[in-house]
């Protein structure tokens, strides 16, 4: 079954571009488009899709304030942000309204859709600049109480996490450490249930958290 990806983007170009994107991949197809954030709550449900890249900056109601109201009514909808925005506010304000991804608008078209496909496998792909504001915005907290849990992480599995912190997608972990994406997302299930969370950001927050 295909992925269904809808696109929420007020500039014409970029939209046509993503429409493009999403055309070409023999793994999606594009579930619909809207120019704003009005015409997204309104479409967005009807469409249904697996997945909606999101742009923040939209003229009326921001594309946070979208994945907000429908993050509540429609949990399994999918939301990569997809914008020029690493601002540290907009990266959390996006990702404490639900959003399940945050990647720029430069990322090439072929990583764009390697993260829709780890969105949908259980991941939360992120940029690498946006992935290392996080892990810096984590390092900078104050000191909490020690987490016996970290303890039980494997030296291997400190790596993956280490590298997915610095925002590798699967495939380009596997291949660095030479071995199968199934085999990293096995390690990742393990880090998952050892630290008690559920996604990447979740991991990173208490694995650098300390």
């Amino acid at each position: 079954m295909k992925i269904t990806v809808a696109i929420v983007e007020d500039n014409n170009d970029i939209r046509l571009a993503l429409e493009q994107i999403i055309e070409s991949s023999d793994e999606c197809t594009l579930a619909g488009s809207c120019i704003s954030g009005e015409e997204a709550l309104i479409k967005l449900p009807i469409f249904n899709p697996h997945v909606v890249l999101m742009d923040i900056g939209l003229g009326g109601i921001s594309g946070i304030e979208v994945v907000r109201e429908l993050k509540a009514s429609h949990p399994e909808i999918l939301f990569m942000m997809c914008t020029i925005y690493d601002e540290d506010e907009k990266i959390f304000e996006a990702l404490s309204a639900g959003a399940n991804g945050y990647i720029l608008k430069k990322t090439s078209p072929e990583k764009l859709l390697d993260g829709i496909k780890e969105l949908m496998e259980g991941g939360s792909p992120m940029s690498s600049q946006i992935a290392r504001k996080v892990v810096a915005a984590f390092q900078n907290k104050p000191v909490a109480t020690v987490d016996t849990s970290l303890d039980m992480l494997s030296k291997r599995e400190k790596v993956i996490l280490e590298m997915l912190a610095t925002g590798l997608l699967y495939k380009e972990i596997s291949d660095k450490l030479t071995i199968s994406p199934e085999t990293v997302r096995k390690h990742l299930y393990h880090v998952y249930e050892k630290l008690h969370v559920s996604n990447r950001v979740e991991a990173v927050n208490k694995f650098y958290g300390r």
